[in-house]
C-alpha cells in the first residue's frame, strides 16, 4: 500500500509564536505515526513561487495522513499556525508502481 504524505509550504509571519504551533503539532504527529522527511532545510526553487519553509511528513498511508490533518489534536495545533503563518498544505498518496529503468 502506498504511503501518504502531507506537504506544507509555509511563510512564517510570527517566528516566536510559531514555536507554539510546532510544540502543539507533536501530539497529532506522534499519535498518527508521522515521520518528518523534510523539515526546513536548504532548497532551490527553479520554477514557481516558493515559500520560505517546506515540510514533508510521511504516514503509513493516505487515509492516516487525512485522519491526522482532521484530528482534534491537529485542529487545535492548526489554530495556532494560521494566525502566525501563511501556508499551502497538500495531502497526497505516494506512488508504489514501476519505476523507470
Amino acid at each position: 500500500m502506498p504511503k501518504g504524505y502531507l506537504i506544507a509550504r509555509v511563510d512564517v509571519t510570527d517566528p516566536d509564536g510559531y514555536q507554539e504551533y510546532v510544540a502543539a503539532n507533536a501530539a497529532a504527529f506522534r499519535k498518527f505515526g508521522a515521520r518528518f522527511i523534510v523539515r526546513g532545510g536548504r532548497f532551490e526553487a527553479p520554477e514557481g513561487t516558493p515559500r520560505s519553509r517546506n515540510v514533508v511528513l510521511e504516514f503509513k498511508d493516505y487515509d492516516t495522513a487525512v485522519a491526522c490533518y482532521h484530528s482534534p489534536e491537529y485542529t487545535a495545533a492548526k489554530a495556532l499556525r494560521v494566525e502566525r503563518s501563511v501556508a499551502d498544505v497538500l495531502i497526497i498518496e505516494g506512488y508504489d508502481g514501476p519505476q523507470p529503468e
